[in-house]
């Protein structure tokens, strides 16, 4: 009963470890200055992107029609 018992715990240990749900997390970024602003800088990008996307998709980036002035929608003259 011991034995696999110890099987599945260093199993177990060697799977959490592996898998990133380490005790001590390791750092998301380089340790050297200009390769971890490259890194920012492209995950700020990612992130904005990731923005302008959902405005598109929930049609947020439209002009809105609740406004006083009319607004030209692309139809008609």
């Amino acid at each position: 009963m011991r034995k696999p018992l110890a099987v599945l715990l260093l199993l177990g240990a060697i799977l959490a470890l592996s898998e990133g749900c380490a005790p001590i997390p390791l750092p998301h970024y380089a340790a050297y200055r200009p390769k971890r602003v490259e890194e920012l800088l492209v995950d700020s990008e990612n992130l904005r992107q990731a923005g302008d996307e959902w405005e598109r998709f929930w049609f947020l980036d439209q002009p809105s029609h609740m406004t006083p002035f009319r607004t030209h929608g692309g139809l008609g003259p």
